[in-house]
């Protein structure tokens, strides 16, 4: 059964009070009666669903109830009941978010009427409410698995961009979270109760990425029997996430430029300017400072583009994390299982811990999905993995042979980094060549691991 809403009555004629409250109780609501506006600020418990205020009363009037009440509660419809027809009156509280403006006497019809429509968008707007809630819970920063020094580092970089607007680029091979960083950016912003819009450029055939990101006017093309807003207008008061924005071509590059820099945009065969309020975050899983140095991206935009870089770590660089995203993908597809599977045993965790995932999070929630269909006990045993995972060996051994030595891999990437300066006597430019980074990756490796190299001015 739903529950009964709760109207609110405030008049100083005790008559009205009377009449309305009857009118409104005999249509289904609970009613509260309220003397002056006072007495209904004063009020405790919960909140009304909808409020009928009048409008002239002594000590506190109608407005300034009306100011108070949308304060505490801004997505309370409150009905102004006034003596008076005077509409710059009524603009004046419509204005200041008052639902309707009635005037009495008061016809019974319309009344109840505008009231049923009062407590139905109110219904509509806290059930939004609450499923916004649900999807920034799903998306928290909590959701994202992993308590290594590496993610511990991400988690940092994570919080310091919430409070602001500052565009973001996200790094890392596929497969690494990237999409559910940048979710939990937005989920976690200022920007969460607006859209969230993820485009993988990749997936859009060149010719058609300027009409998909920003739009396009009927006739502007072959096909386009219908003007189309683009992603970025879709994204309005809310995040647009770039994905595998290195793949972009030359005269999409061009306008986004453009776009970044005006911060409004004009749909392909139009002349009208949109002003844009959008948050753009953006990844690539190829080194974007690389593509620059090919001619393939543009330097102006890399500078746009990468403000604030966030670098997700591959999984075989966060082995110790990998029991904790077992755990979380044994939960997620329990259900899928038709059981529950408890554990899993050392044997199985041995063979996960030492695999390389060359498909890192991603491969390693696709392999526990596939293993729980297979399993036939409560315990996920090592036969239950698929063959080639089994026949695949042991991942990336330690400088001393030891595969099981599992805390020493951002070591390894320390002594990498020392042996390839010393090799090339610090010249930094043939250090991230040879490492395969970007000279900007190496820099923060470099402060990360307080490493120095002998060259100096490189």
């Amino acid at each position: 059964m739903a529950e009964q809403s709760l109207v609110f009555i405030v008049d100083d004629d005790g008559a009205i009070r009377e009449l309305l409250s009857f009118l409104v109780a005999q249509d289904g609501h609970r009613v509260e009666c309220f003397a002056s506006g006072g007495e209904v600020l004063a009020a405790a418990g919960p909140p009304p669903t909808a409020v009928l205020l009048d409008l002239m009363m002594p000590e506190i009037d109608g407005v300034e109830v009306l100011k108070e009440l949308r304060r505490r509660h801004p997505s309370l419809p409150v009905i102004i009941l006034t003596a008076v027809s005077d509409i710059g009156r009524a603009v004046e509280v419509t204005k200041l978010g008052a639902y309707d403006y009635l005037t009495k006497p008061v016809d019974r019809d319309r009344l109840l009427t505008t009231l049923r429509r009062a407590v139905t968008q109110h219904g509509l707007e806290r059930e939004v409410s609450r499923l916004r809630g649900e999807l920034a819970e799903r998306h928290r920063l909590g959701s994202i698995v992993g308590s290594s020094g590496a993610m511990r580092r991400v988690y940092d970089q994570i919080e310091k961009v919430l409070e602001s607007d500052i565009t973001v680029f996200i790094s890392g091979e596929s497969g690494t979270g990237k999409e559910l960083v940048a979710k939990a950016i937005h989920y976690g912003s200022l920007r969460s109760g607006g859209p969230f819009v993820g485009v993988n450029c990749a997936a859009i055939p060149e010719g058609l990425q300027e009409s998909e990101l920003f739009g396009h006017e009927k006739g502007a093309f072959t096909g386009a029997h219908a003007a189309h807003p683009g992603k970025f207008e879709q994204a309005a008061g809310g995040t647009i996430l770039l994905d595998e924005v290195g793949e972009m071509s030359p005269s999409a590059q061009a306008r986004l430029l453009r776009v970044l820099q005006e911060r409004c945009l004009q749909r392909v065969g139009g002349t009208k300017t949109i002003s844009l309020d959008v948050r753009v975050i953006s990844s690539s899983n190829r080194d974007l400072e690389q593509l620059v140095n090919d001619g393939r991206f543009r330097q102006d935009l890399y500078y746009r583009l990468v403000v604030f870089p966030i670098e997700l770590p591959p999984l075989r660089r966060r082995r110790e994390d990998i029991p904790a995203l077992v755990e979380h993908f044994l939960d997620k597809y329990a259900g899928d299982a038709g059981r529950r599977v408890l554990r899993v045993e050392p044997e199985a965790l041995e063979q996960l811990m030492r695999h390389d995932w060359p498909g890192n999070v991603r491969e390693l929630e696709n392999v526990i999905h596939r293993s729980l269909l297979v399993a036939s006990a409560p315990v996920l045993k090592r036969d239950d993995l698929p063959r080639d995972l089994l026949a695949a060996g042991p991942g990336a051994a330690t400088p001393e042979g030891d595969p099981a030595e599992l805390c020493s891999l951002e070591e390894l990437e320390r002594r990498a980094i020392e042996r390839a300066i010393d090799r090339f006597g610090g010249n930094l430019s043939d250090v991230a060549r040879q490492l395969g980074i970007g000279r900007s990756t190496l820099y923060r490796k470099l402060e990360q691991y307080g490493l120095r190299p002998t060259k100096a001015g490189d």
